[in-house]
């Protein structure tokens, strides 16, 4: 029986720590004139010890990274020097139009990565599978993350999409052989960043809104609806996880277009067999989860953009897992809010400004 622990982590902008994309792989910090960017260089080695920090506390085998850099090269030189062990990943690179048939395109400075630490034994070699999102060679998950059309149901009107960062897919191979797959996320945010007059507001959050609703759909939809269902993958596990950009029940926008995001990617009630579990919520104490009382499961928190004396707490990163495997092949989860450090501990937010969510993973080898 093969057993590792795996984690989602929003690392926040990763790539302001490297140079340029039109440069070398380097850290900003070692690229810099100490005689000039003496501050900047202090504020970026800070950051990278605090990081080296929480990866050598977090001490996972597998690692889904959100807000990661633009290369993988530099995802590669982060592990290596802050990282504890030996790890090797996929970056996934994004790339869309801005539009129907446009010829402009959008780099995406945010990428997700998927990193497995091949040091203690855990994995098979090679560890990973990957499937290059940006490949049309890759099907499906190549199809799912390409610009589409779809009507939201808000108004009836078809409209254009696009994932502003493209999903990355693998298949885990543990040491005994026993296989799953990683889909790591990181949908449409809904925030809006500053004030607005209070009607320009609404129209500007509602349209956010139908954005990560629409992206939520399409995964659900046209990616893991069919994986369940197809002979060759409907027996092979499954982890959905990062940073959704949204929690369980409606807001005000999302009254309005009578749908969430996270219970959307999550499944049916409709098709209980194609539900996705929630690795977090089944954490929570008995009467937690009867009253469904998410409180405790906060990742991130930000000032409300227009009562400024206001800060809300969200629960936005997940793990989700599919329900083709024995109950609690996925367990013991939990956000990770204090990374040791010496004899102490810092707070997850003097590292990122999400927490990490993490759990055990323990599938049975394949027979025969």
């Amino acid at each position: 029986m093969g057993t590792i622990r795996i984690a989602v982590w929003n690392m926040e902008w990763l790539n302001t720590l490297f140079t340029r994309d039109s440069e070398a792989v380097r850290w900003r910090a070692d690229a810099l004139d100490p005689a000039e960017e003496a501050e900047a260089i202090r504020v970026l080695r800070r950051r990278m010890d605090r990081l080296a920090t929480g990866l050598a506390a977090l001490d996972v085998d597998l690692l889904v990274v959100v807000e990661g850099p633009t290369r993988q090269a530099e995802i590669d030189l982060l592990f290596s020097d802050l990282a504890p062990g030996d790890w090797t990943g996929f970056l996934q690179p994004s790339k869309s139009p801005n539009g129907p048939g446009r010829r402009d395109v959008f780099t995406s400075q945010q990428n997700v990565a998927i990193m497995a630490r091949t040091d203690r034994g855990a994995f098979a070699d090679p560890p990973l599978r990957v499937w290059d999102a940006m490949d049309p060679e890759a099907g499906a998950i190549h199809a799912v993350s390409e610009p589409f059309f779809l009507d939201t149901g808000a108004d009836k009107v078809v409209e254009w999409y696009r994932f502003e960062r493209r999903p990355a897919y693998a298949e885990v191979t543990l040491a005994d052989g026993a296989r799953f797959r990683v889909l790591g996320v990181h949908l449409k945010s809904k925030f809006v960043a500053s004030a607005f007059e209070w009607s320009r507001y609404w129209v500007m959050a509602d349209a956010a809104r139908e954005r990560l609703l629409a992206q939520c759909r399409h995964l659900r939809e046209d990616f893991l609806d069919p994986y369940l269902r197809d002979p060759e993958t409907a027996d092979v596990p499954l982890i959905v996880c990062g940073d959704v950009n949204d929690g369980p029940g409606f807001d005000t926008s999302e009254m309005r277009l009578k749908a969430s995001g996270i219970e959307t990617l999550m499944g049916s009630v409709w098709k209980p067999d194609l539900t996705l579990g929630n690795a977090a919520f089944d954490a929570l104490p008995e009467g937690r989860r009867r009253a469904l009382d998410f409180r405790d499961l906060a990742t991130t928190s930000f000032q409300d953009p227009i009562f400024e004396a206001t800060r809300h707490e969200v629960w936005i990163d997940h793990i989700l897992y599919s329900r083709n495997a024995p109950p609690g092949w996925v367990s013991d989860c939990a956000k990770v809010e204090r990374f040791a450090e010496g004899g102490g501990s810092i707070p997850f937010h003097w590292v990122s400004d999400h927490a990490p969510v993490a759990a055990t993973v323990t599938l049975d080898p394949p027979v025969g």
